[in-house]
């Protein structure tokens, strides 16, 4: 997919760094069907460019990514299960391609991030983050899991952590998500270019292939490989296909799409 055919992303090159821009400020960096293509696509050219060392992930704007776009729950809330499962595998194969991506990754996590933003960021081997940020696991306000996000989550955080924000759905700030592993840093918004750029400093340092073999190493070791991510993003699939159709799926989503409370809300 050529540079100007992109129209929710921006690329930038600075040497052998490559920076990810995503351009949808006014919907908050929101996925959509169009971003979930063009950023998967981005990724693959990155990673088969021998002149990238590393990848930067970023929000244009004040919110690295606010999770769904409002227009696609709307889309999904209508469509069938079978094709909910084929929209749930394309941000799945999103999702795998930059946890293993052969490159080091950095999110410059820029603001707030929410579901599937939160997921971006637990896919990138670095993520530092600025002050006062929030962040959400909010599905099952909706009636519905963090089902494709969810293996990049746990190994990010850890699966006690992940039990406790999968369920409660709460708003948590960044100095929450430094102490839970979900940010490597957190600093003042003013240094946040500086602590990125600290960061690339580092990996300008490592031999590719060996950042490269070191960053399998971590994953292999963790129990994470291509093809078990593959087989577990199409379990996770058939699992959030399945919730989105369901009856609470449909009052959750109708709920959130309307500005009401669902029939299971006991608060605010």
């Amino acid at each position: 997919m050529p540079p100007a055919s992109w129209q929710t992303l921006a690329i930038e090159r600075h040497g052998a760094v490559a920076r990810i821009v995503m351009q949808r400020p006014e919907v908050h960096n929101a996925f959509d069907a169009r971003l979930i293509a063009e950023l998967t696509a981005a990724l693959g050219e990155l990673d088969r460019d021998a002149s990238v060392r590393a990848v930067v992930l970023t929000g244009a704007g004040s919110t690295f990514s606010a999770g769904a776009d409002l227009n696609w729950m709307r889309d999904m809330a209508r469509a069938s299960e079978d094709e909910n499962r084929e929209d749930s595998l394309r941000l799945a194969n999103l999702m795998r391609t930059l946890s293993f991506l052969s490159k080091p990754t950095v999110a410059r996590v820029n603001g707030s991030a929410y579901g599937g933003g939160v997921g971006l960021i637990a896919c990138c081997d670095i993520a530092i983050g600025i002050e006062g940020a929030k962040f959400s696991l909010s599905e099952v306000k909706l009636g519905l899991v963090p089902a494709v996000i969810s293996p990049y989550v746990i190994a990010a955080i850890g699966q006690r952590q992940a039990r406790r924000m999968f369920l409660t759905a709460e708003v948590f700030f960044s100095d929450e998500a430094l102490r839970i592993g979900l940010l490597h840093r957190c600093v003042a918004g003013d240094q946040l270019d500086e602590a990125v750029d600290r960061c690339l400093h580092w990996l300008g340092k490592g031999g590719p292939i060996a950042q490269h073999e070191a960053k399998q190493l971590a994953l292999r070791l963790s129990g994470m490989n291509p093809e078990l991510a593959e087989q577990v993003d199409r379990d996770n699939a058939n699992l959030i296909a399945r919730l989105r159709v369901s009856a609470e799926g449909q009052e959750g989503l109708s709920a959130f799409l309307d500005k009401c409370r669902p029939s299971w809300s006991s608060g605010a």
